[in-house]
């Protein structure tokens, strides 16, 4: 469900409309837009939440936007910069479609799920979870996305930091996987040439990485292992829905976010490096 659900989430980064959006709200570039837009539900934090809760940053990254971002636009500006962004990208994107009868019941099967969600350890999540609902459909399936996939990732870090694999290290192992080069993550991270570097070394001495940089069989399965805790940690709101239920917003969500994918508003590789749906 993260594969299918993911591109409708990421309009609120890549669109030129949310891009101007937040321009437009007085924020300074892609990254302050970013940050700011991402963690806006929780109020202006400061860039040490935000280390936390997105996890893979390096903190100085996270320090050029925040807080200078909240000088120039309020938590709740940014926020409502954030949804006109995402509503103006979806009514180019889908068009007529954001009337349809197919997106309306994908809207309440979505937020079916998403409410269905626990707050406790999810602070990204539950963040959003208090925001008010939108009233148009196409915007309750947005901000239903958003809710299950910030869910999932609150899982992941979890998953990440019980298994003792911290932010660089992460992005280390799913380099040398081959899921997204080094070149897009660490530049896309923040991390130095010494501190990917001092990574790579940790995950050979851990048995994770070879000499030349490879994924070990260990590696292997310890990245399984991350993953198949994350699937058990975001469960909750899919076993709430029913497999019949789920089934349906699958086979309903799948032409809608294909249109978002049609149009060019989820770039493979992107800034944030999220894998394509077919990874």
């Amino acid at each position: 469900m993260w594969r299918v659900l993911e591109p409708f989430h990421a309009v609120t980064y890549f669109t030129g409309e949310s891009r101007q959006a937040f321009t437009d709200a007085g924020l300074r570039g892609f990254w302050m837009g970013y940050f700011a837009g991402r963690a806006a539900p929780m109020g202006a934090v400061g860039p040490g939440v935000v280390t936390a809760t997105f996890y893979g940053f390096r903190h100085s990254m996270v320090a050029r936007a925040l807080p200078d971002a909240w000088t120039f636009a309020s938590a709740t500006d940014v926020l409502m910069a954030r949804l006109h962004g995402v509503d103006r990208a979806l009514r180019r994107l889908l068009g007529d479609g954001v009337h349809s009868a197919e997106l309306a019941e994908a809207a309440g099967l979505s937020r079916a799920a998403a409410e269905a969600a626990g707050r406790a350890g999810r602070p990204l999540y539950a963040a959003n979870a208090d925001l008010p609902w939108p009233a148009e459909a196409h915007l309750v399936l947005w901000q239903a996305t958003t809710l299950l996939r910030e869910h999932r990732g609150d899982g992941h870090v979890v998953a990440l930091a019980a298994a003792g694999v911290d932010g660089c290290e992460s992005h280390v192992t799913m380099a040398a996987a081959g899921a997204i080069g080094r070149e897009v993550l660490q530049s896309n991270r923040g991390w130095t040439d010494d501190e990917w570097d001092a990574a790579v070394q940790r995950l050979r001495a851990r048995g994770w990485l070879d000499e030349a940089g490879a994924v070990t069989g260990a590696g292997t399965e310890g990245r399984r292992e991350i993953e198949r805790r994350t699937d058990a940690l975001a469960v909750e709101p899919w076993e709430a829905l029913g497999d019949d239920k789920v089934d349906r917003l699958a086979e309903l969500a799948a032409p809608i976010v294909q249109r978002v994918v049609d149009g060019d508003a989820f770039p493979v590789p992107n800034p944030i490096g999220v894998p394509s749906t077919g990874q």
